[in-house]
């Protein structure tokens, strides 16, 4: 839990915050003031989005690679189950060439 003054900004909120710092050229204090949000907010806001980007994660950020882990995630668990059906497979036309020999 926040304290109760403790405002919450959208994600497109702050990606327009940021732009207009790198856009305009003016400090991070100025724009901050005049879009009436905290300076240190900002600071950090425009520091997180340059780390992503510094990260190769481009302009989607942590959602990239939020998505590439769920996507590694989704394909090594099918992965797992293929390895399974393979065995059980291989188990059963073992069994059944056995069978075929009798």
């Amino acid at each position: 839990m926040g304290s109760k003054y403790t405002k919450r900004y959208s994600d497109e909120y702050k990606r327009d915050a940021i732009d207009v710092v790198r856009s305009s050229g003016r400090t991070v204090t100025e724009v901050a003031r005049e879009l009436g949000i905290s300076s240190e907010s900002l600071r950090g806001w425009v520091k997180k989005a340059r780390a992503a980007q510094d990260n190769g994660s481009g302009p989607g950020g942590v959602r990239a690679a939020d998505d590439r882990d769920e996507e590694l995630k989704r394909l090594r668990k099918l992965t797992a189950e293929q390895a399974k059906t393979i065995e059980i497979l291989k188990k059963a036309t073992a069994f059944f060439v056995k069978e075929s020999d009798r």
